[in-house]
């Protein structure tokens, strides 16, 4: 008996050697379905792609050092910090300058050091920071942190960082005054810099309960994972609370809450229809259009009004022995050019290819796209959001 598998399901056919026309919608029947489960299979995805964990997240750390060894490109010396930082160090070692004394030191930086402090890390991981000057260093390539101590937002002490920093950019001077500049030389990073001294805290073991939270809230796609896990896992594991956050039951234990976890992400689930939108980037002039963008009939028209000024100047000379003088007079040329108007008919249910193929015929610019997206959205004709960045 041959057999077909679609996904995890197989089927059998079936031959009625008395009836060859039920085996015919049989096997129709069959067809179908199976077409159904791999169009179903294709649009799924996998719910840890869709969801994040509550509590489980990174957090944010900064703190203040100096940044030595320097070639001459630290901080000058109207920088008052950094030679008040520099005297305070030297004090911690016992240095004592005169007070009217200000060490004037162009080898030295003053930076901010930031970090992400990884969910779960412990006590003797390293992880990666970013030094970035806050004086008027020109470049901080070839210099090393001193030791910072980077603290979260409750102000305690979560790691240690120190090292050399590596700089992506550079400058080079002359002693013409004219430099040149490439990327950044004033940020670096510094690869496992830091080291975790605390942990942070987390209730992901504590409760009896497990919030998952979407990416982009949506009721339909909320729903479907609680079916979807509660189909996997039992009945009353999952109870999607809001469009945003699904509440999942989980073991107590933490090797088999872990093992859940495992398993859960990988659950597919088939999200709901996102809502399509237009994105305009009004400061660089980029314009995204989702690909479930759809128009309704509509008619475009498209100009460009030109207004040119010619400013000229007439000199008017006197005739001879006339005692007259020369005068100059301004003549102004002033041209309006509409340009080549263009119209565009735009059938109903036009696609993203259409829409772009429509407006480059127009010859429009991503100004004028933008102009006459909002148009086509205020006059009821385009089926998305607009969101302007």
């Amino acid at each position: 008996m041959p057999t077909v598998r679609a996904g995890s399901l197989a089927f059998s056919t079936i031959h009625f050697s008395q009836c060859k026309g039920r085996s015919v919608r049989f096997r129709s029947t069959l067809l179908i379905l199976c077409s159904v489960l791999f169009s179903s299979s294709t649009l799924a995805a996998r719910l840890g792609d869709l969801v994040d964990v509550e509590g489980i997240r990174g957090n944010q750390l900064i703190g203040y050092s100096l940044v030595v060894g320097l070639d001459g490109t630290g901080d000058k010396n109207q920088v008052r910090f950094t030679n008040q930082s520099v005297t305070n160090m030297l004090r911690q070692f016992g240095v004592q300058l005169p007070a009217k004394i200000d060490p004037k030191v162009k080898n030295v930086a003053a930076v901010a050091v930031s970090a992400v402090l990884p969910p779960g890390y412990s006590r003797g991981q390293a992880i990666d920071v970013t030094v970035s000057s806050i004086g008027d260093a020109k470049s901080l390539r070839g210099g090393t942190l001193l030791l910072a101590q980077l603290r979260g937002a409750d102000g305690e002490i979560y790691a240690l960082a120190q090292g050399s920093v590596v700089v992506g950019g550079m400058q080079a001077q002359g002693n013409s005054g004219s430099s040149i500049t490439i990327n950044t030389p004033t940020a670096g990073l510094i690869p496992n810099g830091a080291t975790v001294e605390r942990e942070i805290p987390t209730d992901f073991q504590s409760n009896n309960n497990v919030y998952l939270n979407l990416h982009r809230p949506e009721f339909k796609t909320a729903n479907n994972i609680a079916t979807a896990l509660n189909q996997t896992f039992g009945y009353g594991t999952a109870t999607a609370e809001s469009a945003t956050r699904i509440a999942v039951k989980a073991p107590l234990s933490p090797g088999s809450r872990v093992a859940f976890m495992s398993a859960l992400e990988d659950v597919d689930v088939i999200p709901g229809k996102m809502s399509p939108r237009v994105v305009f980037n009004s400061r660089t002039g980029t314009v995204v259009i989702g690909e479930n963008v759809v128009v309704h009939a509509a008619a475009v028209s498209h100009g460009n009004l030109t207004v040119t000024i010619r400013e000229s100047a007439n000199v008017n000379q006197p005739g001879p022995l006339s005692n007259g003088r020369t005068a100059v007079t301004p003549q102004s040329e002033l041209r309006v050019n509409q340009g080549n108007g263009h119209s565009v008919v735009i059938p109903t249910a036009t696609t993203l290819r259409s829409i772009v193929n429509a407006l480059n015929g127009l010859g429009a610019t991503p100004d004028d796209i933008m102009s006459i997206l909002q148009a086509l959205h205020e006059a009821g004709a385009l089926d998305a959001e607009l969101v302007v960045i």
